[in-house]
C-alpha cells in the first residue's frame, strides 16, 4: 500500500456519501459533511506541512465523523481518572542513561522533562507503550516515573524486566503505584498555546518521523506532575497526582469518567495499553506510535532497533490501528464487544463479466470499543477499497441466541500525515 499526502479526492466525497446512507438505513444519523487537513511536501526537506489552521480546542479537527458519533464528544473542559495504570520510580545517577539504552526515544540529560516513549522487544515487537513523568523524590533526588498499564499480558511484569537491565547501571527501581494516581484532562482553551501544527518525515515505507520544533518548547512538557499529551491533536494533558486527591483542575473542569476518557482517546484515534498494543504481539508502526510521537529512528542502539529502523528504510507498512464507528445491521443495539474479534472484508462489487471476485486476504481486528465506537487494527489494502466504496467491513455480533452483522466504519483523523491512491495496490 503507498501512502501519499492528503488531497481532497472525488472518492472520498463519495465514501462520506456512502457512509451516511450506511447510518441512515441502519436507524443512525448520517454524516454532516467532513473536513481533511490539506498536506503538501515542503521542497526543501522531506517533513509535511499541513496547509490548513484549525481549531485545536475540543478536538473539532476530526474528519469524518457521523452525528451519531459527534455527539460522543464532550464540549467543555473535562478531567477524568484512568484506570489499570501503574508507576515505577527509577532513581540514581544514571537514570536517564539506564532508559535511553531500553526505550524507543532518546532519554538525555537531567531527568528534568517528560517523554512518550515505549519499551520494545529484541524481534521490534511492544512490549509497554509508556508514559515517562519527570519527578522529585521526597529527598531532593531527580528520578523518572515510568507510567504503563498494568492490566495482566503475557510478557513478564515491567519491573522484573526492568531489573534484568540493570547490571552494573547505578540506578534504582521501585514500584510506587500505591503514592500516585493518573487523570487526563482536555478541552481547556490553556492547551492552544502549545498545540501547535504538527510536521513529520515520511519514509516510503509507509513510516512517519515525528518532527518537533528545535527551537521550540520540549513538546511534552516539564511541568511536574502535567504531560502534555502530544499523541493527538486535542488529546490535553495527563496528570499524576497523589492517591486519593483529586487534580486542581476539577475547579475548572466538568467530573468525568473513565469511559469518558476513554470515549476521548478512541475518537481521537489513539491506542493505548495492552488491549490497543497487545504486548509482545504488537509492531510499534502498526499501532502508530511513529505518528503519535514515541519513536525515534536516528537515535543510538535500544532493544528492538534493529528491525524497527529497518522497516523504516526498507520495510512496508501495511496495517494501521484506525477509529471506527459500529452500527447494526438490525433494529438490535450493538451489546458489549470483547476485542480481538475479527473483522471481515465484504466486496460491494463484481469483477470484469460479473465474474466473482477473490476475497481479500485477511482480517481486521476489533481493540477497545464502547458505546458504537473503537479503534480496529486494518489493512491499508482494505481500507483503501472501503473508501473507494468496492468493500465495506462486517463483524459478526451476539445478542442472545441471535446472531447479526455490524457494520464497521473506519475514519480517518483529519490531522494524520497519511490518505490513500485512489488506485488499487496490494
Amino acid at each position: 500500500m503507498v501512502l501519499q499526502t492528503l488531497r481532497r479526492q472525488p472518492f472520498v466525497l463519495d465514501y462520506a456519501i456512502r457512509m451516511e446512507q450506511t447510518f441512515f438505513e441502519s436507524g443512525q444519523k448520517g454524516f454532516t459533511g467532513h473536513r481533511h487537513v490539506e498536506l503538501e511536501r515542503d521542497s526543501r526537506s522531506s517533513r509535511m506541512v499541513g496547509g490548513e489552521t484549525e481549531d485545536l480546542s475540543h478536538g473539532e479537527n476530526l474528519a469524518m465523523l457521523p452525528p451519531a458519533v459527534r455527539s460522543l464528544l464532550r464540549r467543555t473542559p473535562t478531567v477524568a481518572p484512568i484506570p489499570h495504570r501503574s508507576l515505577i520510580a527509577v532513581t540514581g545517577s544514571q537514570a536517564s542513561q539506564f532508559l535511553n539504552g531500553i526505550v524507543s526515544c532518546p532519554v538525555s540529560g537531567p531527568p528534568n522533562r517528560h517523554h512518550f516513549t515505549a519499551f520494545l522487544h529484541a524481534q521490534g515487537r511492544v512490549i509497554y507503550d509508556i508514559f515517562l513523568h519527570a519527578y522529585t523524590t521526597e529527598a531532593g533526588r531527580p528520578g523518572y516515573l515510568i507510567e504503563y498499564d498494568s492490566r495482566p499480558s503475557q510478557e513478564t511484569p515491567l519491573l522484573p524486566l526492568l531489573k534484568r537491565y540493570i547490571l552494573r547501571a547505578k540506578v534504582r527501581v521501585a514500584d510506587v503505584s500505591d503514592q500516585y494516581d493518573v487523570w487526563a484532562s482536555w478541552g481547556s482553551e490553556k492547551e492552544l498555546h502549545w498545540e501547535t501544527e504538527r510536521q513529520w518525515s515520511g519514509a516510503p515505507s509507509g513510516v512517519f518521523e515525528t518532527v518537533w520544533d528545535p527551537a521550540g518548547e520540549w513538546p511534552w512538557g516539564h511541568e511536574p506532575g502535567v504531560i502534555r499529551d502530544r499523541r493527538a491533536v486535542g488529546l490535553g494533558h495527563r496528570l499524576l497526582v497523589r492517591k486519593g486527591d483529586i487534580p486542581s483542575q476539577t475547579s475548572t473542569h466538568d467530573m468525568g469518567t473513565p469511559e469518558d476518557y476513554l470515549i476521548h482517546r478512541i475518537l481521537h484515534g489513539v491506542p493505548e495499553g495492552s488491549i490497543d498494543i497487545p504486548s509482545t504481539l504488537a509492531f510499534p508502526m502498526d499501532s502508530n506510535l511513529d505518528i503519535m510521537g514515541g519513536l525515534d529512528f536516528r537515535k543510538g542502539c535500544y532493544v528492538g532497533q534493529e528491525l524497527t529502523v529497518r522497516t523504516y528504510h526498507k520495510g512496508v507498512i501495511r496495517k494501521r490501528i484506525f477509529p471506527v464507528a459500529l452500527s447494526s445491521s438490525t433494529e438490535n443495539a450493538i451489546p458489549p464487544l470483547e476485542a480481538g474479534q475479527d473483522i471481515k472484508v465484504v466486496l460491494s462489487e463484481r469483477g470484469q463479466g460479473d465474474a466473482p471476485r477473490p476475497r481479500p486476504r485477511g482480517t481486521g481486528k476489533l481493540l477497545s470499543s464502547v458505546k458504537g465506537v473503537g479503534l480496529a487494527l486494518l489493512r491499508l489494502e482494505h481500507v483503501n477499497m472501503v473508501l473507494k466504496g468496492s468493500a465495506t467491513f462486517q463483524l459478526d455480533v451476539s445478542s442472545g441466541s441471535e446472531q447479526h452483522q455490524a457494520n464497521v466504519l473506519p475514519w480517518i483523523p483529519s490531522w494524520w500525515p497519511i490518505s490513500f491512491e485512489e488506485t488499487d495496490s496490494g
